[in-house]
């Protein structure tokens, strides 16, 4: 892998970490600030959404920028934006901050897949994929539990101020490493690109990304809850078992980045069924602590293996896209992270308790697994929708 592209992945890095630290931070957010755990935990939510909205709106803005100046950029505002957060006391202000940084974050992550798949080859863009989300995993490895152990030493607010130190040498970084120009020639036709993007192949697969990354963030966003009331480890095993998921999940990447892109049907049917059963015995065994650790660490391998190799396939399937299909993607696997820790927080909210954002998570990959199913059976009708589109397109563009 390129080494500019190995350097990107240290932003994703600094981005992943405030994206996904709350979840070590949950309960003394919520107690600072006065609110309820549910509520803090839609600071989660509310940066998924900014995401979801942000990634195809500002890839949409930034098609014809330089990729090094948009880069930046965001990572200007996704800096200060973190400090205005370390500085609040007000839970509304925070929750604004989360949105307008998560706009940020997407915006970068948009453009940084898309530069990222231009590196390599046209058939490797699983590598490519995994590689640039390899910071996001890292983060869970390494950023997320310091977080929560800055939170526990010095309060939650020294972990937003960590990632805005973070985020500097992501900056020069970025500066250094990548090309200053915009992609070798004009960028195809929005309504070109907008028009490729309702494929059924990607509208699917756009589909079981949310789902399957839903379910992954709906208990990663409550795991320290869970491990502390239903479990019954201390707090101070908190940052460890988040490290455990963050280990796993660099694992699954990892290994899925190796063969998603020759064999990518394996690693979804078979992955999907494994995370479904795992979420349900998690769910099941959750006062079991041996049990749980162990689960911890396969599930972040799983998931994250399923969740990215189905990102690259979003990719694949937008070949008409090239300035936009980063967008989409990070849209979709922003919609999980926002459907999943409000669907959690809704089943504690309505008295389930800490069991239940697991039971959410199995429900939604078995829902992916039907949409999958459902999907396989009618392929060839589907195929035969989609080439009929292709055609049509061309006579168009003709």
């Amino acid at each position: 892998m390129p080494f500019a592209l190995l350097l990107l992945g240290l932003a994703v890095f600094a981005q992943g970490t405030s994206e996904f630290m709350l979840s070590g931070l949950v309960p003394d957010i919520a107690r600072d600030l006065g609110v309820s755990v549910p509520a803090a935990g839609a600071l989660t939510s509310a940066f998924a959404a900014g995401m979801v909205v942000g990634a195809p709106l500002v890839a949409g803005l930034a098609r014809r920028w330089s990729r090094r100046g948009a880069l930046l950029a965001f990572l200007v505002v996704f800096l200060a934006i973190h400090v205005v957060g370390a500085l609040t006391g007000s839970f509304e202000v925070l929750l604004a901050t989360r949105v307008v940084g998560a706009l940020a974050n997407a915006g970068f992550l948009a453009v940084a897949l898309v530069a990222a798949v231009d590196m390599v080859p046209a058939d490797a863009k699983g590598r490519a994929t995994s590689t640039l989300l390899g910071g996001v995993t890292l983060a869970c490895v390494a950023g997320v539990p310091a977080g929560a152990v800055l939170g526990g030493l010095w309060g939650w607010r020294a972990a937003f101020w960590a990632v805005a130190l973070v985020s500097l040498p992501a900056l020069v970084a970025v500066a250094w490493s990548v090309p200053g120009g915009t992609a070798e020639g004009a960028p195809p036709a929005l309504r070109g690109e907008l028009r490729s993007l309702r494929s059924p192949r990607l509208v699917v697969t756009l589909l079981l990304g949310a789902l399957v990354n839903g379910a992954t963030f709906c208990t990663f966003t409550y795991l320290a809850p869970l491990v502390t009331e239903v479990t019954g480890l201390g707090s101070a095993w908190v940052p460890g078992v988040l490290a455990l998921f963050g280990a796993g999940s660099f694992v699954g990447v990892t290994a899925a980045g190796r063969i998603a892109d020759r064999s990518p049907v394996p690693v979804l049917a078979g992955g999907g069924v494994a995370v479904c059963v795992g979420w349900c015995l998690l769910a099941i065994g959750a006062g079991h602590p041996v049990l749980v650790l162990l689960l911890v660490l396969t599930q972040g391998a799983l998931s994250f293996g399923v969740g990215s190799t189905l990102i690259a396939q979003v990719l694949y399937a937008a070949p008409g896209a090239p300035t936009l299909a980063g967008g989409f993607a990070t849209a979709a696997f922003n919609v999980g992270a926002a459907l999943g820790p409000w669907a959690g927080g809704a089943a504690i909210g309505a008295g389930f308790g800490y069991r239940s954002p697991v039971w959410v998570s199995a429900g939604l990959v078995a829902l992916a697994g039907v949409v999958a199913g459902t999907v396989w059976r009618h392929r060839e009708r589907l195929v035969g929708q989609e080439a009929r589109g292709s055609y049509a397109k061309t006579r168009y563009d003709s």
